[in-house]
């Protein structure tokens, strides 16, 4: 049976192999070893080229434990700057490629700041490079369509760290690989690709794949989160070959193995990703096990609250109209969570459970058409070699080149060029006048010659700085049509003739000195301010400057806002001789007020005034007397009598979060999953102040959920900076004596008394897996035996693919299961025992808003709003159907007539 098959198959296959090998290597093959210094062939075969074409950035030299292949031994990285950084590949315009783009930290700047950036593919941002472990190397891939010659990718806007990258690869494809019919108007940004039944924990890729695709192994868990396996699911294997001559062509080598569920069923869950979002997603089946005359094997994929799904049954021979070849069903518009949960069922005539080789799932990415003036600006630069004219992709997208300002328009204009003093030659470029939405032109400080072009298809233009260069010819009567032009300076040329009488006659500030053939000549009544020396007019403005700035810096320099003192008898009348107790912590008691003005207090008084206790008071003063943000409680003063020390706060009506998650102002009235989300939300925005708006920054150190208090709105505010300590600029921790509170403190900091900021991210992991389950940070009983906190409890339910083993009960499944795992993974990345593993408190909020928009999406479809929102939702039904971009969010559009997958 074997050699028969052996037989059929093997001259397409031995055609199609020979065919794939051929035309690997190829011109659309491109490996960049970034920061690498020679060409060299790797262990796969493939060829690379170093990035030293490159004319800026710096390069440096890693090692990583483990990583032997020379690629990933260099880097190159760019300063933290706003500028962009770009690699310009050659390519062929209407042909489909894959470009992959990777990132390996390894420490190279010695900080061990994990960086935080943009990439970009053109004018279209494409995702957020966070590096959260210096050994790992982080990822991207996409799938274009080009359409020209050249493609851009930029590397901009580092809000941690310096942006860097490892390699830059391009694998050109063939034939109709990836073609949808949207590729126009989107890319593919790859998000999962699954060799299902793999035989070691090593990827697939070239030459086993010919377009050098990586085919993760289903054994690696951890690298697409794939987790609820179902029980009875085994590996299968054959060797014999599989024709794979279909649209994708997926390896033979990943056909060659698959997953069989002998109970009848495959689960799995994964996260993907970029998502939510609308998908393309494909799963490759052949059936590679011979079936005897009366068995089948018949199953259908199930999404739950997805029945329109679950209609078409598979049967992998039949479909693919024999054994040992490819059948390759899948949804070219179908919209997907973040955590995507599913199961492959056999049908009740079935008597083989279900098999699957392969899966791949890619987010549609709308491309940004850029920039209006990008041809004519691109014209512009093209006479010139300078670096700043080497900035490449967009002028304005997804951020403006150093030299550039642009409108704020989806499509934006060029609105400012400032190129004084670059060393420019030979004529004004003609294609600036081009550019119909110029409103600044700064030209000064070069070597220019020939006469001033004509700008009259620029009517924005405002400010044109044309002076100290060598230009020639009259002054062009045409400037006086520009109806908004303020400032015209053409000092310091060689320009002759008169000026004319239109620019006379306009409100305009003229500067033509030091041309000794140009002459003002005759004009009506006029209203320009001449500036006939111009030294004179830079001494005024140097001299307005600089008062400016005095002012300016006199400000900033002000001493801090200081908190007012209350005498003890306005506090005593105020608190009713200290008559209604409503807190107490390890430093003091806290009191109810109302002021004279009927403005409510809480007053703390201090229970310890030994020196510790007067050092924190002074602390807490110093403290909050020069912070002031919506998310952190304001202090509205002091009072230093009696022997006491009291600090007096704004009066937050609904108490403390730990006493809604699980004390006692729960009374069966917990609080909902998106209010408990907000709660983060607002918290993290507190934190996040106090980490990077304050200088030098503060580190809280008693991050708890007794700390967040919420105010009459429910909105929350972080309280107690009786422990907060002072960041040093330039130092990576803070030494200290560990304080804090038992069940959230920074493992780490109790180990190495030294203080960072993720000290608060940890304590901050805590809160977040607090408003998950209600449960407190330390318990005797909840956690079982061998658990007394809930970082080890969480984190074994988490691990294991067990979320529902610790959402609290009182949220009755009002919650939607993906911004609950997109909080659940960000919580368990900020409890990581070492602080450089864990992300930042501003990585935390962004998850944390992603979650609250995940589940704001899904709680407008639950309340039944209309049909337009609810296919404009992130989370419509999972159907295939055509593209809509008459919305305004231009999602992918439902088409209900089709249920059935494609085949493909």
């Amino acid at each position: 049976m074997e050699s028969r098959l052996l037989l059929i198959f093997s001259l397409p296959y031995i055609l199609l192999l020979l065919s794939c090998l051929s035309s690997a290597q190829k011109p659309g093959f491109v490996s960049l070893d970034c920061g690498g210094k020679e060409k060299f062939s790797d262990e796969l075969g493939l060829d690379w080229s170093p990035d030293d074409k490159l004319t800026y950035g710096e390069t440096s030299t890693i090692s990583v434990a483990n990583e032997t292949r020379k690629q990933y031994t260099t880097l190159r990285h760019f300063p933290a700057d706003s500028r962009k950084y770009c690699y310009t590949l050659d390519v062929v315009s209407r042909t489909r490629y894959l470009l992959r783009a990777s990132f390996l930290y390894g420490n190279f700047d010695n900080n061990n700041v994990y960086p935080k950036f943009d990439l970009s593919f053109g004018a279209t941002h494409w995702c957020t490079i966070v590096i959260s472990d210096a050994n790992t190397i982080e990822m991207r891939e996409l799938i274009f369509l080009a359409t020209s010659s050249k493609v851009n990718v930029c590397l901009s806007n580092a809000t941690t760290g310096q942006p860097f990258i490892s390699t830059l690869e391009l694998r050109q494809f063939n034939g109709s690989v990836y073609y949808t019919q949207f590729e126009e108007q989107f890319y593919l940004s790859v998000s999962a690709r699954i060799n299902f039944g793999a035989e070691s924990d090593a990827p697939i890729r070239y030459p086993d794949d010919p377009f050098d695709r990586i085919w993760e192994s289903d054994s690696v868990k951890k690298a697409n989160y794939l987790v609820d396996v179902a029980v009875g699911t085994e590996k299968i294997s054959t060797n014999l070959p599989v024709d794979v001559n279909s649209d994708e062509m997926p390896p033979v080598k990943v056909m060659q193995t698959a997953v069989v569920g002998t109970n009848g069923s495959l689960t799995y869950r994964l996260n993907l990703d970029g998502f939510p979002g609308t998908g393309w997603a494909f799963t490759y089946f052949a059936e590679i096990e011979d079936l005897g005359p009366e068995e089948s094997r018949k199953f259908r994929l199930v999404l739950p609250g997805q029945p329109d799904i679950s209609k078409a049954v598979v049967n992998i021979e039949e479909n693919a109209q024999g054994k040992y070849r490819l059948y390759e069903p899948g949804f070219t518009n179908l919209s997907l969570p973040f955590v995507l949960s599913f199961r492959f069922g056999k049908t009740s005539d079935s008597s083989r459970g279900p098999l699957v080789n392969a899966l791949e799932i890619n987010k549609y990415l709308e491309k940004n058409d850029g920039s209006v003036d990008g041809a004519a600006i691109s014209e512009v630069i093209s006479h010139y070699s300078a670096d700043w004219a080497q900035e490449g992709g967009d002028p304005c997208l997804p951020v403006p080149w150093s030299w550039v300002h642009c409108s704020s328009d989806p499509q934006p204009r060029l609105v400012s060029i400032l190129l004084s003093s670059k060393n420019l030659t030979g004529n004004v470029p003609l294609d600036i006048t081009k550019l119909t939405g110029l409103v600044e032109l700064w030209l000064d400080g070069n070597m220019l010659t020939g006469s001033i072009p004509d700008f009259t298809g620029c009517m924005d233009l405002k400010i044109i700085h044309l002076e100290n260069n060598r230009l020639t010819g009259e002054i062009p009567s045409s400037l006086a049509n520009l109806p908004n032009l303020r400032e015209l300076y053409v000092q310091n040329n060689m320009l002759s003739g008169t000026v004319p009488s239109g620019l006379q006659s306009k409100d305009l500030v003229l500067n033509y000195s030091g041309n000794i053939n140009l002459h003002k000549g005759s004009s009506k009544k006029s209203h320009m301010f001449v500036i006939i020396g111009s030294s004179i007019g830079a001494a005024v403005l140097l001299i307005a400057t600089i008062a400016s700035c005095l002012l300016a810096s006199s400000k900033n320099d002000a001493p801090a806002e200081v908190a007012h003192c209350f005498s003890f008898s306005e506090i005593e009348n105020a608190t009713n001789n200290f008559e209604k107790k409503i807190g107490a912590g390890g430093f003091g008691v806290v009191y109810y007020g109302v002021l004279k003005d009927g403005k409510e207090i809480a007053v703390k008084v201090l229970i310890n005034n030994s020196y510790q206790g007067k050092r924190e008071f002074s602390n807490e003063v110093t403290l909050l007397s020069r912070i002031h943000h919506r998310n952190l409680v304001q202090l509205l003063g002091y009072c230093r009598e009696e022997g006491s020390s009291m600090l007096i706060y704004e009066f937050m009506h609904n108490g403390t979060l730990k006493e809604h998650l699980y004390g006692p102002l729960t009374h069966g009235r917990s609080i909902n999953w998106i209010k408990r989300l907000e709660i983060a939300e607002d918290s993290a925005k507190g934190i996040e102040y106090l980490h990077t708006g304050c200088v030098p920054a503060v580190i809280h150190r008693d991050l708890k959920s007794s700390n967040i208090l919420l105010d009459r709105q429910m909105r929350a505010k972080v309280s107690d900076f009786g422990l907060s300590k002072l960041a040093v600029d330039g130092v990576s921790h803070v030494s200290s004596i560990v304080r804090g509170t038992v069940g959230y403190l920074d493992p780490e900091y109790y180990i190495s008394q030294q203080l960072t900021d993720k000290s608060d991210v940890y304590s901050f992991g805590v809160i977040l897996l607090e408003l998950i389950s209600g449960q407190e940070a330390i318990s005797n009983e909840s956690f079982g035996a061998n658990c007394r906190n809930i970082v080890q409890w969480a984190k074994l339910h988490i691990e294991s693919g067990d979320i529902q083993g610790i959402i609290d009960p009182s949220l009755r499944s009002d919650y939607d299961l993906q911004s609950m795992w997109k909080i659940a993974e960000k919580a368990l990345m900020c409890v990581q025992p070492h602080g450089h593993m864990r992300p930042s408190i501003s990585e935390v909020l962004k998850e944390i808003q992603d979650a609250i928009s995940i589940e704001r999406a899904t709680e407008t479809i639950r309340e039944g709003n209309s049909d337009e929102m609810s296919r404009q939702s992130i989370h419509s039904s999972m159907n295939m159907g055509s593209m809509d971009l008459g919305g305004t969010e231009n999602y992918l559009s439902i088409d209900e007539s089709i249920s059935q997958p494609t085949a493909r």
